[in-house]
């Protein structure tokens, strides 16, 4: 059975850092590529970055550079590092995993990004 649990999200100030995790369970995780989505209110889910099994990364315009995602096999974990927060930031962010013709997805980590 293939579970995602997300942590580190919370509550903080434009500028601020957080750093999310997602640790799998049920997969072979290292052969997998591993994704960070998100979904603001009123908005669909979107693609934050995303990280291949070789370590190659993509990432949404509107977070480059400011976020990092990251991966360590030997804890089947993956990260994301987001840095000089921003209020349009505020969202729900999913972990994504896709090992077949089935999509997993974890419960999900709400970032509040706010004065």
């Amino acid at each position: 059975q293939v579970q995602l649990v997300e942590s580190g999200g919370g509550l903080v100030q434009p500028g601020g850092s957080l750093r999310l995790s997602c640790a799998a369970s049920g997969i072979i995780f290292r052969i997998y590529t591993m994704g960070w989505y998100r979904q603001a209110p009123g908005k669909l889910r979107e693609l934050v970055a995303g990280i291949t099994r070789g370590g190659s990364t993509n990432y949404a315009d509107s977070v480059k550079g400011r976020f990092t995602i990251s991966r360590d096999n030997a804890k089947n974990t993956v990260y994301l590092p987001m840095n000089s927060l921003k209020p349009e930031d505020t969202a729900v962010y999913y972990c994504n995993v896709r090992p077949g013709a089935t999509e997993y997805w974890g419960q999900g980590t709400q970032v509040t990004v706010s004065l």
